[in-house]
């Protein structure tokens, strides 16, 4: 046992020797150490900016009483009527929600208008948690981003060339939105990362006669 350990002493301390008296091989470790620490955190920071979860729960709940889910909105609300917002009911609003957010957009625009297909109509945010209905052709209490057609306020459907869809989001977050007024959709949605704790969708239909 003595000589192999003698032995394999001497073999180690022959190679470090080696080591010690060749750059070459020493800048090679160094390159490798470097590498593999990078490696690690450039890992190390992918996991820490790994957005959460977006949607906790699905409880909550959005709905009109001037149209059901997946039905023709009537003409009153759109560019063919008075272009006034249908009135909104939400209901089971997380307790924990510090605002709510709502989106209507329309993702059935022809590419010939818009390349990436979407009309952004509606885009409101810091509403009050405690709110639970948007009544007919008002405005709700918040913040007001800005649509696709440049206004702050409801921009109802005007489809240019059959049926669309028009989505009505709701969304309960755990935060206020740190944006102002006239922000777009995609920032509000970038803002909401993390922190949408649940959310509910309306979708109404529409085509010009």
């Amino acid at each position: 046992m003595r000589v192999i350990i003698r032995t394999f002493l001497t073999s180690f301390g022959r190679t470090l020797k080696f080591v010690r008296s060749n750059i070459f091989i020493q800048t090679l470790i160094l390159i490798v150490i470097i590498i593999v620490v990078g490696v690690y955190f450039f890992f190390l920071r992918s996991e820490e900016k790994e957005p959460q979860p977006l949607i906790v729960q699905t409880n909550m709940n959005i709905s009109s009483s001037a149209f059901e889910h997946n039905s023709l909105m009537p003409a009153k609300y759109t560019c063919d009527g008075d272009d006034i917002n249908p009135d909104l009911i939400f209901s089971d609003i997380p307790e924990e929600a510090k605002s709510l957010a709502l989106i209507m957009d329309d993702p059935d625009v022809p590419k010939s208008i818009r390349a990436d297909g979407m009309w952004d109509h509606w885009v409101v945010f810091n509403i009050p948690s405690s709110t639970n209905q948007i009544l007919e052709g008002q405005e709700p209490a918040g913040v007001h981003g800005i649509g696709t057609s440049g206004d702050k306020e409801y921009h109802g459907p005007c489809p240019p060339d059959r049926e669309h869809r028009y989505f009505f989001k709701l969304y309960a977050l755990d935060t206020q939105i740190d944006l102002n007024e006239g922000a777009t959709k995609i920032e509000v949605e970038e803002a909401m990362q993390g922190h949408i704790i649940d959310q509910a969708e309306l979708i109404g239909l529409y085509q010009r006669q």
